[in-house]
């Protein structure tokens, strides 16, 4: 079990989503080194364990221009988190639904797993 609250978890699934929607990078990695000063791993499933600091430099250069994320559904049990997301691509009807998992572990670590339905 983590010793972050649940507040502190809401703000950083909320607070990262409006970012990355205002275009704000600085804020979008404010959020996560907030929530993760211990470190970050993120997963795309079916691909090995990553350096979460590099995956998000990667997928804010290739994605955010391109995707605007809507807020579906989250639920929290304790340390964990479950999202579903619809990530909309800009000026078209496209959406890519995703499921992301979060854990916030007592040493400041957070691990991400995403799940996403191809188009």
């Amino acid at each position: 079990m983590s010793s972050i609250t649940r507040e502190a978890i809401e703000a950083f699934l909320h607070g990262q989503v409006a970012a990355w929607n205002d275009n704000d990078k600085d804020s979008f990695l404010a959020h996560y080194r907030a929530a993760a000063p211990g470190g970050l791993t993120i997963e795309y499933v079916g691909h090995p364990p990553s350096d979460g600091w590099l995956v998000l430099e990667r997928m804010w250069q290739q994605q955010n221009a391109k995707i605007e994320i809507e807020e579906v559904a989250v639920i929290i049990n304790g340390n964990e988190v479950a999202c579903h997301n619809r990530n909309k691509v800009k000026g078209s009807a496209l959406a890519i639904d995703t499921i992301e998992l979060y854990r916030f572990d007592d040493d400041g670590c957070v691990t991400v797993r995403y799940f996403i339905r191809q188009p």
